[in-house]
């Protein structure tokens, strides 16, 4: 085998995909845990790098907002769905500011930004004729490329394309198979599974995996509730994704009839994986708050997700001086679903031998350890 992935999140797929699409033979390992921050991400998709963004994140986010309709394209192609749309989004404000038109509008007439589209200022009550729960008192902005994913659907699209190229699958927990030198694959139960490159793309569990050698990174668990809403009656698959500026508080439509809003930020909760009373009154209260309107809506779920966050708040991509033979590709925080599949095509790239194109100095995974 020549590559082994550990992670079957937006991340691991992707990587298992373009690694067989090229005829790498590959495998993936997953342990399915509970909390997977794939399945719990509300999918909202705004792939575009900020003037403020280092030169590093400006550089992946800006290839990696040409490679997602690309990938989207690409899968639908070969017969799967991945739950993708390109529906706009809005950026509201309540008191009728700016809602940064000037930045959008600038960021959109400049080439690398085409995938934006066109970007519209909205006046009072306008966004509401887009969004209908949205108060009539809020003006905004319209980001007509903004789009939104079905994280499941993208995860599972990603793993039968890969599937039917010979992907190998596996499930259970994976150890790395470390002999002081190099990592030659891993042990799944009982058996072992010899690579010559192992992807590690486990999410918030990658440090555990990656500790057999006394490797440190800096990522960990941030638990994320996130409450779902059923409008019986309303069609909403159309609606754009919002934001809600002075909150930077998102909403969007997940099916035909429901939204979902913007789950909690917990970096101290580890691995419980429980809805939480504060977390859901903390849900409910902001989301009455920004939408009133959903006081009459059905409660339907709240999701739980682990999402890898870090340190210093930016990605792990690269390989690890301490375990030769090991990738990490992982530590995308709440912005998994928007640029996971792009960082692991990043991934296999490196697992290839090839090119990533961009520069990961800033990204290097132990940057938290300094060389004994």
């Amino acid at each position: 085998m020549d590559v082994i992935v550990v992670g079957g999140g937006i991340v691991g797929t992707s990587a298992a995909f373009h690694l067989t699409k090229k005829g790498v033979s590959t495998a993936l390992v997953d342990a399915s845990h509970p909390g997977q921050a794939t399945a719990a991400g509300t999918g909202i998709v705004h792939p575009w790098p900020f003037p403020w963004d280092s030169p590093a994140d400006q550089g992946f986010k800006t290839a990696a907002a040409a490679h997602y309709p690309r990938l989207m394209a690409e899968l639908v192609q070969d017969g799967h769905d991945p739950g993708f749309e390109v529906v706009g989004g809005l950026s509201v404000d309540r008191e009728g500011d700016d809602a940064g038109f000037e930045l959008l509008s600038t960021l959109s007439r400049r080439p690398e930004f085409a995938t934006m589209g066109r970007v519209e200022r909205l006046a009072p009550g306008e966004p509401r004729e887009r969004f209908p729960l949205v108060p009539a008192e809020y003006g905004g902005v319209h980001v007509e490329g903004m789009a939104r994913v079905n994280g499941h659907a993208a995860r599972t699209s990603l793993f039968h394309a890969a599937e039917e190229r010979g992907l190998r699958y596996y499930k259970g927990d994976a150890r790395l198979l470390w002999n002081g030198e190099r990592v030659r694959g891993v042990r799944v139960g009982s058996e072992e599974l010899t690579a010559t490159t192992v992807i590690v793309a486990a999410g918030a569990w990658s440090a555990d995996l990656l500790a057999v050698a006394g490797v440190e990174v800096g990522v960990r668990p941030v638990r994320g509730q996130s409450t779902h809403f059923a409008l019986p009656g309303r069609t909403t698959r159309a609606w754009p994704v919002v934001r809600f500026g002075e909150r930077d508080y998102f909403v969007s439509a997940t099916a035909s009839d429901r939204v979902v809003t913007g789950g909690t930020w917990e970096p101290e909760a580890g691995f419980d994986h429980r809805v939480t009373a504060s977390g859901l009154l903390g849900n409910l209260s902001t989301a009455l708050e920004v939408l009133p309107d959903l006081a009459e809506s059905t409660v339907v779920e709240t999701r739980v997700g682990f999402r890898p966050g870090t340190h210093d708040g930016a990605q792990l991509l690269g390989p690890t001086e301490r375990l030769p033979g090991v990738l990490v590709a992982t530590g995308l925080g709440s912005q998994g679903l928007t640029f996971g599949p792009f960082q692991g095509t990043v991934a296999a790239r490196l697992a290839m031998g090839e090119d990533p194109g961009l520069d990961l100095s800033a990204f290097v995974p132990d940057r938290t350890q300094q060389p004994s």
